[in-house]
């Protein structure tokens, strides 16, 4: 049988790490919902865009709307588990919940592709606008050898390494200077995207919405599978939940509005941008926001200011994941599913300063080296696994703890998880089997790093080990 941890008892361990250092509740509502807002807007709409109009042309809004309605679905899974299991571990600890300790290995396994590639990627993407930003000031840019990775021609990206270690020492000061931080830099990038919107609908013209979905439905679907990439970073907001002043409500009510105020944003900056220009400019194109507004404008001060909400935006997405990267990381080290070192929270600052040292080390090094094309996919795969389990989790909770106190319940239940499990499918079906291929490779790398190592050092294993000597009818699932 499946070793199941209730609720009970991750909340009940939840809060410190075995010296009895914990973290401290100092995020309310608002920071909260800039925490979602940080965590979210940056790679996805700043550079991702053009990606998406390459694949689905003036219909991308329609790919956009779709990968939201994907997310929404499963928002409201993650706003429903938040408020009843307030805890750092988010879809991982919803998952040991609902499934079991192995499912939720997995999961956690899968957060750290989700978590370290968007790290990395958006690091990458940092680098972009930090170059487009030097040469509206300037003039100049940085030598290509130390802006871009091996693989993408250079030698090593610096920007991209300086931006996670910029991270890693705001996180290691305190989560309420890291929350005031993430809700500054939120603050700038709204400005900036609207901005961009009333620039790029000044020179809106019908004509360039047409032919408005030139590669049909299967255009539509490819830009799905890529505008999705600009949605991830919404469950960051759960792991929040031992560092909010009230969790069971405040989680599910900032996942709420985030997902609403980053589709209508992501929808609107589409339409501004092929509107003033048209797809075939926007498709393909690096730094395509600062390109739209250098035409429409006929000057690069436009495009300047842009790349300088470009370069607050990505930074806040690193910040953001990060912090949300060493929260898990946290949750399963407590669990004894991972080493210990990851669990340590300093006294003086109630943060895990070496899990986000180790975080920052390691995900420092794709950023500066690799090329992470090749691997976009596979962090879209696994992140919609995620959230798939999560769906399924709801239902499992629903099913063996129906008497869990729920600040917010999934409406229209079964059918909403249900159709967040049917769109997460649909999704993942879209990345291709080679994707698939390679997900299945890494599940079965993550499957044997489990029975190597997190099977036979789980803290669980230990509890019904004990229990069990005390009473042998124990059943599993009831720890």
């Amino acid at each position: 049988m499946p070793r199941i941890k209730s609720p009970h008892l991750l909340l009940a361990e939840s809060g410190a790490d075995r010296a009895g250092h914990g973290l401290r509740r100092t995020m309310g509502l608002f920071q909260l919902i800039c925490f979602g807002i940080g965590a979210i807007v940056g790679t996805g709409i700043f550079v991702g865009l053009s990606d998406s109009v390459a694949q689905a042309g003036p219909a991308v809004v329609v790919s956009f709307v779709l990968a939201a309605v994907t997310c929404v679905f499963t928002a409201l899974s993650f706003a429903e588990l938040g408020g009843a299991i307030p805890v750092s571990g988010s879809s991982y600890s919803f998952a040991y919940a609902g499934l079991g300790e192995t499912t939720a290995f997995l999961v956690g396994w899968c957060l750290l592709l989700e978590y370290g590639i968007s790290i990395s990627a958006v690091a990458v993407g940092w680098s972009q606008y930090v170059n487009e930003l030097l040469h509206s000031l300037t003039g100049l840019q940085l030598p290509h050898a130390l802006s871009a990775g091996p693989g993408d021609g250079g030698v090593v990206n610096l920007p991209a390494v300086i931006v996670i270690a910029m991270a890693a020492v705001l996180l290691v000061r305190g989560v309420r200077e890291s929350a005031r931080a993430t809700a500054a830099m939120a603050a700038v990038k709204l400005a900036i995207l609207l901005a961009f919107c009333a620039i790029g609908f000044s020179a809106f013209k019908d004509g360039n919405l047409v032919p408005f979905s030139p590669a049909g439905l299967g255009g539509i679907g490819a830009g799905t599978t890529a505008a999705f990439f600009s949605y991830i970073g919404f469950d960051a907001i759960t792991t929040a939940g031992e560092e909010a002043k009230n969790p069971r409500r405040d989680i599910p009510v900032a996942i709420l509005v985030c997902m609403g105020v980053v589709t209508l944003l992501y929808c609107a900056v589409a339409l501004a941008a092929i509107g003033a220009i048209g797809g075939g400019q926007v498709a393909g194109r690096p730094a395509a926001l600062s390109y739209v507004v250098n035409r429409v404008t006929g000057s690069t001060v436009g495009g300047g200011v842009i790349a300088f909400g470009a370069v607050v935006a990505i930074a806040s997405v690193v910040l953001a994941v990060m912090y949300g990267q060493t929260r898990i990381l946290m949750s399963m080290s407590r669990d004894g599913l991972i080493p210990r070192v990851f669990e340590k929270v300093s006294p003086r600052t109630a943060t895990p300063v070496a899990g986000t040292l180790i975080v920052a080390a390691v995900f420092a090094v794709p950023a500066a080296f690799a090329s992470l094309d090749a691997v976009m996919n596979l962090c879209t795969i696994g992140t919609l696994a995620i959230m798939a389990v999560v769906n399924i989790a709801v239902l499992a909770l629903r099913r063996r703890e129906p008497a869990l106190a729920r600040t917010f319940r999934v409406p229209l239940y079964p059918f909403v998880p249900l159709l967040g499990v049917g769109f997460c499918l649909y999704l993942m079906y879209e990345t291709g089997w080679t994707t698939w291929l390679q997900f299945t490779v890494f599940l079965a790398v993550g499957l044997l790093a489990y029975l190597a190592y997190g099977r036979r050092n789980s803290t669980l294993a230990t509890v019904v080990g004990a229990a069990a000597d005390v009473s042998p009818e124990l059943d599993p699932q009831t720890i």
